[in-house]
């Protein structure tokens, strides 16, 4: 069974979510503006809920066909092939949004296409009442340009939610952005990671998690566990999998420091549920104070900044201290992620590469710094 796939993510990690899916043995892998597009079996589903560490989940991708009338748009949902996935007993909600299209209302768009699908289960199982108990199916749709996109879900809670950040500090990077830092780092089993605001612990545990090979996902579970079309040996060959191919004997070390001590806290719990306490040492410390313990060493950081928990002075002051500390060094990396456009004017140097991100609906970039 080939399915079509579409994983919706950050702008500006479409890249780096195609090279996963290419890496796990997907097919058909096209980057999207958001979104990437790919194709696989069953297992392909399974692996790429439980290893994708930058997109945000995991849907099927049931069909595309162009609606101006709410005519055409039941048509064009009924002819899609819903049988081959919801049962007679599974609920099937629908949601979705509609930009730049004749088709314009949600909730109208909703209401048709749940009457679609539900006069296209009819004619497959002989019945006229659903009672939407069983596993959940949820139906989600895009209206773009008169183009009308259907998907189903088969990741449940996104894809960030890894299970090991129950709370969080005011201000916390999401899980896949940090996943995406690491990877743009190229952080590896050898290295030593560091972060001098650290916060509730999201760049160094994720970090860990990816020199360890660690599977963002192996700890939780996903709605199209239940479903029926998908044998639950797929599910445990998988789980089985991703758990052979952590790394235990790495030699990575992380070190992280805050000035906020109820965040070191949380970091230090967020870090033992997702089990890489052994790997990252934490402590209580400005910036300013920041001490190299190895050789060699990659820094990524997420610094307070005006638009997120500092005034726009404050912010700058820290970014002046960055440039001190953080010297050119043979060995030494650093990765800073910030909204603000003049931030290389105060940590006085030139980045050497930079990355256009988005922290939420903040637009950042990524300013790297590798050479010496």
């Amino acid at each position: 069974m080939l399915i079509k796939f579409s994983a919706p993510c950050l702008l500006g990690l479409e890249g780096l979510a195609a090279q996963e899916f290419r890496d796990m043995g997907a097919l058909k892998v096209e980057a999207k503006n958001g979104r990437v597009d790919f194709e696989g079996g069953p297992e392909i589903l399974a692996r790429a809920n439980i290893c994708s560490r930058v997109s945000e989940r995991i849907l099927i991708r049931l069909g595309e066909f162009k609606a101006v009338t709410f005519e055409q748009l039941f048509e064009g949902v009924k002819n899609l092939a819903w049988e081959e996935w919801i049962g007679k007993f599974d609920a099937f909600p629908v949601k979705g949004y509609s930009l730049n299209s004749k088709l314009f209302s949600v909730s109208d768009c909703q209401s048709i296409i749940k009457k679609a699908v539900v006069e296209k289960l009819k004619q497959k199982y002989k019945i006229s009442w659903f009672e939407e108990t069983g596993a959940v199916h949820q139906i989600q749709f895009s209206i773009m340009k008169d183009t009308v996109t259907l998907f189903i879900d088969t990741s449940g809670a996104g894809l960030h939610k890894r299970g090991y950040r129950p709370v969080a500090n005011s201000a916390p990077i999401k899980e896949t952005l940090a996943a995406a830092m690491a990877e743009l780092a190229r952080l590896s089993s050898s290295h030593t990671l560091y972060d001098v605001a650290c916060g509730s612990g999201t760049i160094l545990i994720e970090g860990a998690m990816k020199a360890l090979n660690i599977a963002p996902g192996l700890k939780r579970s996903f709605v199209s566990e239940r479903f029926e079309n998908i044998d639950s040996c797929v599910w445990r060959s998988e789980r089985a999998r991703a758990a052979d191919s952590v790394i235990r004997d790495a030699e990575f070390f992380a070190y992280g420091s805050d000035i906020d001590r109820s965040s070191l806290e949380i970091a230090r719990e967020n870090a033992r549920r997702a089990g890489v306490s052994m790997k990252i040492d934490l402590s209580f410390k400005d910036l300013k104070d920041f001490q190299r313990k190895s050789e060699k060493g990659t820094v990524i950081c997420n610094p307070p900044y005006g638009e997120r928990m500092l005034d726009v002075a404050a912010a700058q002051d820290i970014y002046r201290a960055m440039g001190r500390i953080f010297t050119p060094e043979r060995g030494w990396a650093y990765y800073i992620i910030s909204p603000d456009e003049n931030f290389e004017k105060f940590f006085g140097r030139t980045a050497d590469r930079r990355r256009k991100l988005y922290n939420g609906m903040i637009k950042c970039q990524l300013y790297m710094y590798f050479k010496s």
